[in-house]
């Protein structure tokens, strides 16, 4: 038996509209994937939600005047750790490199990893908080009762008194939060592990 026209017609935009709703869900799974990088690298260039800026050097130009930066430190459930700033704040010159100071201690009888997030508020200064150099960059990984000094390395960036939503802000809050995390197995240790199997 013979399609008719009509028939095979109908069939082809059956195919059509089967393929266009796969491709929408492939598209929608992918885009779901995908959506975490995006925002990441989304608030890491634009200091949306206070995200920091990572820099490779320091400021070349030091302002007279002078922010305030206090330090704030969690640790979230399940990471036995005390986990806090040597200082509780400091005044510098916007544009000068400084380094502080955070302290953590791991308080179960066993190795536990953990790597910390962060933030600067208010958000809109987060694009003008850079980073030379900083602990949460890496995971962190303590022995039972080990204790350990991590340092941050940062400026304010001198355009922070240009724009016009933060040219006012006098103080600004680093925020930490350390989260647990599975350490990570050195390369050649995963290529033997894949190698056995």
């Amino acid at each position: 038996m013979t399609n008719s026209p009509e028939t095979a017609s109908k069939q082809r935009s059956n195919r059509v509209v089967v393929g266009t709703c796969l491709a929408f869900v492939g598209g929608m799974v992918g885009m779901a994937y995908a959506a975490v990088p995006l925002y990441d690298m989304f608030c890491r260039v634009t200091g949306y939600n206070g995200t920091t800026q990572r820099v490779e050097q320091a400021s070349d130009v030091i302002l007279d005047e002078k922010v305030k930066v206090t330090f704030d430190a969690n640790t979230s459930g399940g990471l036995p750790w005390e986990f806090k700033p040597v200082q509780r704040d400091i005044d510098i010159r916007i544009g000068e490199t400084v380094q502080v100071m955070y302290k953590a201690k791991n308080l179960s009888s066993k190795p536990t990893t953990g790597q910390a997030t962060f933030n600067v508020t208010p958000m809109q200064a987060g694009a003008y908080f850079n980073k030379v150099q900083c602990f949460c960059f890496t995971e962190t990984t303590l022995q039972p009762g080990e204790e350990m000094e991590m340092p941050v390395v940062f400026f304010v960036d001198p355009d922070i008194v240009k724009a016009v939503e933060t040219k006012d802000i006098k103080t600004l809050t680093l925020s930490y939060t350390f989260y647990p995390r599975e350490p990570s197995k050195p390369v050649a240790q995963v290529k033997t592990e894949e190698n056995k199997l």
